[in-house]
């Protein structure tokens, strides 16, 4: 069962979170304030950050947690703060989900990142090599090899993967990528999709790992259960 910590100084938030979160059978703690944050996160196999909290700043916090550990982060922010996404996306955040936001969706984004970073039992099949996105490095490694991809790309590629299976319309990756500043349409989106499943084409991996969803938009595919040998 995995532990999960919420930071967050939101009562009400915080406990919506917690029991979403056990009822899909994990361990939730919750902490009001940084201080307890630290005490509990060695103890934790991932944690929800809130980046605003009455002893410090969530920022920092995750700074100093980056110099000695590696537990996955998912940070709570609002939609008027882009920078504070950006900065802790650089300083190693795994995810973030703007506010307000449904407890469910979190809890979805939870189970993606803890599938991204255990470690698969044996390696997969030749032709069905995952995808690996560090957000930390803004890395994008297709069976072992890097992706060369730019900026917008790699932000439309960490959006899809961070929920493998959950379909994405082209307003949702506009909104998220791009955001309301920007002066962008839905043909944008398929222009770096496209470019993306071409980059993975010429690595020799499947396109179609980036699926379109016909009318709707598009999602990653999630990953295929291997075939038995048994004969």
């Amino acid at each position: 069962m995995a532990r999960i910590l919420i930071i967050e100084d939101e009562a009400g938030i915080a406990e919506s979170l917690a029991y979403v979160l056990r009822l899909e059978g994990f361990e939730a703690q919750q902490a009001a304030r940084l201080a307890e944050g630290r005490a509990e996160a060695p103890h934790v196999d991932l944690i929800i950050l809130d980046l605003t909290l009455p002893d410090g700043s969530g920022l920092e916090f995750l700074r100093q947690l980056r110099g000695v550990a590696k537990t996955p982060v998912i940070i709570l922010t609002s939609r008027d703060t882009e920078i504070d996404r950006v900065v802790g996306l650089e300083l190693g955040a795994d995810d973030y989900v703007v506010k307000p936001f449904s407890p469910r969706e979190v809890v979805a984004r939870v189970k993606a990142v803890l599938r991204r970073v255990t470690p698969e039992p044996e390696a997969p099949s030749v032709g069905e090599q995952p995808i690996q996105v560090d957000l930390g490095r803004r890395l994008v490694t297709v069976g072992g090899k890097t992706l060369a991809l730019s900026k917008t790309e790699f932000d439309l590629l960490a959006c899809l993967m961070a929920a493998p299976g959950r379909v994405f319309t082209r307003e949702m990756l506009l909104d998220r990528v791009w955001g309301d500043a920007a002066v962008v349409t839905d043909r944008t989106v398929d222009a770096h999709l496209k470019a993306v499943r071409r980059k993975i084409s010429a690595l020799h991996q499947d396109p179609d790992l980036i699926e379109t969803v016909r009318g709707v938009g598009y999602r990653a595919r999630e990953p295929r259960p291997e075939r038995s040998t048994a004969r």
